[in-house]
């Protein structure tokens, strides 16, 4: 059995993080739980460090697990002047591996956590390996591209507390519904975590509007280069009905790493660490855990 339980890792993001590290713009709330080598985990857009409560459970025993909320998200700190876009996010994880002065560490990243880690940590000599989750791919989907093109929208935070905070508009297909195979995990935790803010807490639906906005394409259109200069071990692990991601793309990704594999979850969408954890765990242990 696991020494941290599901109800002890959820809980974990409903109190004050251990700490705040200073990025630069705005601070990156950190949590760490676990023993062994170090691993910092890299959520996407728009949820938070809460994304991998599931995962950590079936970790803990084996890595440290070093969990943020990057400024704009979760428990960070940042105001209306703080710059926020998806460049500053690859400084902020660049500021965050540097404060946490580790020899070696390992980085996941899942959605675009996982094209900032790769942005963010290609080249860095203390990188040790890396897991992939159901993140972009050089050329996205045209279900991806246009999910972006809401970046476009006039009044999109308003859009966004209102869709956060309509069930039935916020699980349809067409927005998040086809997120998860089942779609009941929109609902309880994911809707309190990741909803509930956009539409109740002041000022996180404007930092999530700015946050997208500034998605450039170009740096999924530059991975093939960032994946040659990633000289370490890499698992992709992916959830084989995600509609935003497929997976015949994270296929074809895998030859333009220097040392990758991918290991796919069948009954999974793109949240696939959330729906089967203990999977996705497996899957990625032995490369979090290589010298």
């Amino acid at each position: 059995m696991p020494s941290m339980s599901a109800a002890e890792a959820t809980d974990l993001f409903r109190r004050e993080p251990d700490r705040f590290i200073d990025v630069g713009e705005g601070e990156a709330a950190h949590r760490v739980v676990g023993s062994g080598p170090d691993v910092l985990f890299v959520h996407g857009w728009p949820v938070t460090g809460a994304t991998w409560r599931r995962l950590l459970p079936h970790l803990a025993d084996h890595v440290t697990c070093h969990v943020i909320d990057l400024p704009s998200a979760g428990s960070s700190r940042f105001d209306a002047d703080t710059v926020l876009t998806i460049h500053q996010h690859m400084e902020s994880v660049r500021r965050v591996v540097e404060a946490l002065d580790v020899d070696s560490i390992a980085v996941v990243g899942h959605d675009s956590g996982g094209l900032i880690a790769r942005h963010a940590m290609v080249g860095n000599p203390r990188l040790r390996s890396m897991g992939l989750i159901n993140t972009e791919p050089p050329d996205p989907s045209w279900r991806f591209k246009s999910f972006v093109q809401a970046r476009k929208l006039p009044g999109l935070a308003a859009g966004l507390r209102f869709v956060s905070g309509n069930r039935t508009i916020r699980n349809s297909r067409l927005v998040f519904g086809d997120a998860f195979a089942d779609r009941s995990h929109l609902d309880g935790e994911f809707a309190e975590f990741f909803f509930a803010p956009l539409n109740e807490e002041p000022g996180k639906a404007e930092a999530a509007a700015a946050l997208l906005r500034s998605f450039d394409m170009k740096d999924c259109t530059d991975l093939p280069d960032v994946h040659r200069r990633l000289d370490v071990p890499v698992k992709l692990v992916w959830g084989a009905r995600d509609p935003f991601f497929p997976v015949a793309d994270a296929r074809a990704m895998v030859d333009s790493f220097p040392n990758a594999s991918i290991d796919v979850i069948d009954d999974a969408g793109l949240f696939s660490h959330e729906e089967a954890p203990r999977e996705v765990a497996e899957a990625l242990l032995p490369t979090l855990l290589a010298d």
